[in-house]
């Protein structure tokens, strides 16, 4: 959630913000009309309660006549110290609520827009010209079918639409994505996590996917529970309530784990194969670190994503998503997109984004600093998310005959240098 002080003090600030986005403008001043009346009744509250602590101490001095009067004064002011409560604490709820619709403050840099108005950082990498090699190829379908690596067919049969099978190589393939991408985050000074993937209320209204995503979420209400679709949210809720250490330098875990979305809303959208689908596995980095320091780990995440994808030796590129497309936490996010051949488009394949506090103060988490305790900043960066990967993986490698050849990086993970058909 933002910063109560940054609303009393630059309330515009926060309806640019809010503007930039596309989002609700008025929810500002209904915010700060809030925040006024909640700040109003716990003075009361505060007032009453001192009046009665004074009132308590005469109580134990007094006798006879004066002590009967005293003890009903005390009867009374404690109905008053109970109603002021009772009020103080349905004002700040009602501030509370309209806290949490509001979304975090866009860093400046940040294009203004939809999803659309996107700016492109870079590009890395050529794509193939398969013409000139004299062939067409194929989509990752049809390469999974020869393969025998993905299957769709009794992916729908047994669990529905836009669900799937890795089978063989396909499976091994993951794995040796997975394997690599964990070993490189270790060595980078990642702690290796597998976190639950169900989740309690808390945890994911704390990262921020109860409000815009709520519609991708997959709720079991009988056990008032949540699958993740991401790692992001078990992670980032790992210190909930805690006081941690980042003044020695950022936290950083990642995260493996299955992810779950409903995909509401994206029918029609990316039907065929694996591109979009409601269960997938991905290596997420996650970071606990000091807001001024946020910035600069910001750029090793996207660095750590970019070498991945120079690792697949895969043509691909970086944008700066625009505002109105970063999600309720973030202030800024870097998407990286691989081509992916038979689209002739770039598709995105790993995005990291910068939350600032936004989610620490949800989930109180905090560190103490030289100027006392304060919310830490937050980052997450997707290192590799596996169908997409793999999607970009066999159709930029792919030859003639339907093999595919496997990323130097991967081999001693996969124990092979080629994906032959079965």
């Amino acid at each position: 959630m933002i910063d109560l002080k940054t609303l009393r003090e630059n309330p515009d600030l926060i309806r640019n913000s809010q503007k930039a986005r596309g989002e609700n403008i008025d929810l500002v001043d209904q915010l700060i009309a809030a925040d006024d009346l909640r700040r109003a009744a716990t003075n009361d509250f505060e007032a009453l309660r001192a009046e009665q602590n004074v009132l308590s101490k005469s109580v134990g001095s007094a006798k006879g006549d004066e002590k009967t009067k005293l003890l009903e004064n005390a009867k009374d002011l404690a109905g008053k110290v109970k109603a002021a409560d009772s009020k103080r604490a349905e004002l700040e709820d009602v501030a509370k609520q309209i806290l949490l619709q509001i979304s975090n403050i866009i860093d400046p840099a940040t294009p203004v827009g939809g999803e659309a108005d996107f700016k492109v950082l870079e590009h890395i990498g050529t794509p193939r010209d398969f013409s000139s090699e004299g062939f067409e190829p194929k989509d990752h379908v049809e390469l999974g079918k020869i393969l025998k690596a993905i299957d769709t067919e009794r992916g729908a049969k047994v669990a529905g639409s836009r669900s799937y099978y890795l089978t063989g190589v396909g499976a091994l393939l993951e794995f040796a994505m997975v394997n690599y991408a964990i070993s490189q985050a270790v060595k980078s000074g990642f702690t290796p996590v597998i976190p639950p993937v169900l989740v309690k209320p808390p945890a994911m209204e704390g990262t921020g996917f109860l409000g815009q995503a709520a519609e991708n979420v997959y709720h079991l209400e009988e056990d008032d529970v949540y699958l993740v679709g991401t790692s992001e949210v078990p992670l980032a809720a790992y210190h909930m309530d805690e006081i941690i250490d980042v003044e020695n330098g950022p936290m950083r875990y990642a995260g493996y784990s299955s992810c779950f979305r409903r995909e509401a809303g994206t029918y029609g959208k990316d039907t065929r194969g694996i591109i979009r689908v409601h269960q997938f596995d991905k290596v997420e980095m996650f970071t606990f670190c000091r807001p001024e320091d946020a910035a600069a780990e910001h750029a090793r995440l996207l660095q750590w994503e970019k070498d991945f994808l120079n690792a697949m030796e895969i043509p691909y590129r970086v944008i700066d998503v625009a505002s109105g497309d970063l999600g309720s936490s973030a202030i800024r996010k870097f998407d990286c997109e691989a081509w992916v051949p038979t689209q002739n488009a770039y598709r995105e394949v790993t995005s990291t984004s910068n939350c600032t506090e936004f989610q620490a103060r949800r989930l109180n988490i905090r560190y103490k600093s030289s100027e006392g305790t304060k919310a830490v900043a937050t980052l997450n960066g997707t290192l590799v998310a596996i169908p997409r990967m793999i999607v970009a993986v066999l159709e930029n490698h792919q030859k003639p005959d339907g093999s595919v050849n496997v990323p130097l990086a991967l081999r001693p993970f996969l124990g092979m240098d080629t994906l032959l058909p079965a």
